[in-house]
């Protein structure tokens, strides 16, 4: 195990208790009735004009939860609140990190991590439960985290996740959805860090970017990253575009869109990008507890403002006065 996956697990592992604290002890009243919502990595899909959430919870070591919204302000706990449970015919015995839903050929899947593998399952009910007909990793021949699936016009499909190179780093493979397996010979590398706001003094680590969402505009793919250690107060998020999902990729030249600077919080980051029931863009995301404290993170969610540039490229930007903040009732 490298230097890497050790400072992931124990870092992961002291941030869930983070300020001395379980997160369910600390789920704070709101003002307004309700309590912070305490996702990390989060993903939101809209279905029928509901909203559902999920992500990585106080549940870390069981599985995941999902919550349910009309209008992404007020959420509640679904009637059958695990989509996805340990043993229950799935992979992982801990870590359940950053789930991610997809849909293809009339078949529900969920994408996660656990024991610091990325997994699939299936189902038939977008709400799970979740399970595998053979209980596997994708790929076991070594360590992968923060899997995304997206599917192209074409129907081809690809699996963008983690992995660790003295450093961690978004990679790309072609995949096959109904086998759950790479394309042999497809593997290759998105990014590496090359701009000063994607590895900060504020809190030393190897490189690392991670948190990879995919959408495709016009013929462009826009690949979203987080860069930075989690526990840096300048974890951001920032995007590249390419003509192919494989690349090569060109980052924006006003990375990051996503900052403590822009939102007004620490920590903002590793999330997923939805539409909501008009088809406008937004990005579901995390912060820290508060300037002081990591964990539990929070859940935010934020518009994405989007311009088009005389290169037919998008220019994609947020606002502090439009950052939602999602509550449990």
């Amino acid at each position: 195990m490298t230097t890497v996956r050790l400072l992931l697990l124990t870092v992961f592992a002291s941030s869930i208790v983070g300020c001395g604290f379980s997160e369910k002890k600390v789920q704070a009243t709101n003002e307004s009735e309700g309590k912070d919502i305490l996702f990390a990595d989060p993903t939101i899909i809209q279905n029928q004009g509901k909203y559902y959430l999920t992500g990585t919870g106080d549940n870390v070591s069981e599985g995941f939860t999902v919550m349910e919204s009309v209008d992404l302000k007020k959420w509640y706990l679904s009637d059958n609140p695990y989509i996805l449970k340990k043993n229950d015919h799935t992979f992982g015995e801990t870590g359940f990190w950053a789930p991610q839903w997809f849909s293809f050929n009339n078949m529900n899947y969920l994408t996660y991590t656990a024991n610091e593998q990325t997994v699939l399952a299936k189902s038939l009910n977008l709400l799970g439960p979740f399970r595998q007909d053979t209980v596997k990793p994708i790929d076991a021949s070594e360590k992968n985290i923060d899997s995304f699936l997206f599917k192209d016009d074409d129907g081809k499909c690809y699996l963008y996740h983690v992995r660790f190179n003295k450093g961690n780093y978004i990679w790309v493979c072609e995949f096959d959805v109904e086998k759950g397996e790479i394309i042999p010979g497809t593997l290759k590398q998105c990014l590496t860090c090359t701009e000063p706001w994607e590895s900060t003094s504020n809190y030393v680590s190897d490189p690392i970017m991670e948190g990879p969402s995919v959408i495709k505009i016009d013929g462009v793919y826009y690949l979203f990253y987080s860069a930075n250690h989690f526990m840096n107060i300048d974890y951001a998020v920032g995007y590249a575009t390419s003509s192919s999902p494989l690349g090569p990729w060109k980052k924006y030249k006003n990375n990051p869109i996503l900052h403590r600077s822009i939102v007004g919080e620490n920590g903002s980051g590793h999330g997923d990008i939805f539409k909501n029931t008009k088809g406008n863009y937004y990005y579901v995301y995390h912060v820290h507890n508060s300037d002081s404290c990591v964990s539990p993170r929070k859940t935010r969610i934020v518009p994405l403002k989007m311009k088009k540039s005389s290169e037919g490229i998008y220019d994609i930007s947020v606002s502090k006065n439009e950052v939602i903040k999602p509550y449990q009732y």
